[in-house]
């Protein structure tokens, strides 16, 4: 089979390997698209960051080379003589955390921070192949009313629905940094019926996008100068502030906006995968201003299986291109990188090399090659609000 294999920074390579069987407790599936997310940008450009190299990680007993892909779905092929539930013809979504189930966490049923904290195509094997090995605890059937399109996109959508659940109740929130995880924190706010949702970014068509999907104003950070994003998102929740502001970018700036945007007594929940940041711990306790962190996502695949496949939710607005995973290199992760105006890229392994892109996935679960525009990028990665 082929498959996008990491080595090392710049250095993915689309090779021939060998499909692996599955294990007592494993399933193999066929591809039908994987997503690139913003870290498998990083791992590209200057990794490793999650991906194992020295010592394999514990729980998928696998280091570098690698195959990336953590945004997968696809048509399970073959099951382990221990699966149960499971069968081949099964259409399945891949919910990619790793878990030992023993940990006190895992117990508790806190499975996304697991002492063996980890994601299949970062820490073990992953999608962006034609076939997929993983354990049957990932995999999620599929209904027929949710095609593959959707499905590819539940894991970025999942990190949106966790941190709105993090965020707790609000009536208002504020939405900073609108790539794919951004704008999908704004569309699952809208239907949760969250009154008030404000979307900032420095991207106007990321801006117009937001507004489609459910943001009451979007504000235009470009000509912001110190903080004053923050009061403009501030402004624009009636001057009180936002009860809940996410940060969905990772930078010091996107946290300062937040922390500014905030009311007296609000919430502001960490998505973005960013480095050391700082705050004034005086203000934050004056205001009685609370930080947690978001990371991953748990029981989060049946909801949205059952809002997209009986509620009539469509994630694919975000999607931009869908691509051939030959192209993965030059029309993927080096695209992004570049700069532009793509959001999501989806990559279908039977798509044919040099395929066109699009600007919408397509709709039928058989992942022909659609026709359109040549593949252009998003925002450079350290403004792509695009986490795990």
């Amino acid at each position: 089979m082929k498959a996008a294999v990491w080595y090392g920074a710049r250095d993915v390579r689309v090779t021939e390997r060998e499909v692996t069987p599955p294990g007592p407790d494993e399933v193999l599936l066929s591809v039908a698209y994987c997503g690139i997310c913003g870290s498998d940008l990083h791992e590209y450009a200057d990794g490793p960051h999650s991906v194992p190299v020295g010592k394999a990680h514990p729980a998928s007993g696998v280091r570098a080379p690698l195959v990336l892909g953590h945004e997968f779905c696809g048509t399970v092929t073959a099951v382990g003589p221990a699966v149960r539930g499971l069968a081949a013809g099964d259409r399945v979504a891949v919910e990619p955390h790793y878990r030992c189930g023993a940990c006190p966490r895992c117990l508790a049923g806190e499975y996304n921070i697991c002492r063996h904290f980890g994601f299949a195509g970062l820490m073990g094997h992953g999608g962006l192949a034609e076939y997929a090995t993983v354990p049957a605890y990932m995999a999620h059937r599929l209904p027929d009313e949710v095609p593959f399109e959707q499905a590819a996109l539940f894991e970025p959508a999942s990190v949106a629905l966790h941190a709105l659940r993090r965020g707790g109740d609000a009536d208002s929130v504020a939405v900073v940094g609108l790539g794919p995880v951004g704008l999908l924190t704004v569309l699952l706010a809208a239907r949760r019926g969250i009154r008030r949702i404000v979307a900032c970014d420095v991207d106007p068509a990321r801006l117009g996008l937001a507004a489609r999907l459910g943001a009451t104003e979007v504000v235009d950070a470009r000509d912001a100068g110190e903080g004053d994003a923050g009061l403009r998102v501030r402004a624009a929740c009636g001057g009180e502030g936002a009860d809940v502001a996410f940060e969905v970018v990772g930078s010091q700036a996107a946290l300062d906006t937040c922390l500014s945007a905030t009311r007296r007594g609000g919430r502001t929940v960490l998505v973005g995968l960013g480095r050391r940041v700082s705050f004034d711990s005086s203000a934050l306790v004056d205001n009685e201003h609370s930080i947690v962190a978001s990371v991953g996502y748990r029981d989060t695949y049946p909801e949205l299986i059952r809002l997209v496949g009986t509620e009539g939710l469509d994630l694919r607005p975000v999607v931009t291109s869908v691509i051939g995973l030959d192209d993965v290199v030059r029309a993927g992760f080096s695209s992004l990188l570049d700069g532009g105006d793509q959001i999501k890229i989806l990559v279908s392994p039977s798509a044919s090399p040099s395929a066109p892109a699009s600007d919408s996935a397509p709709d039928s679960d058989s992942a022909p090659v659609p026709e359109a525009r040549t593949p252009a990028a998003p925002a450079p990665a350290g403004r792509r609000g695009d986490s795990r």
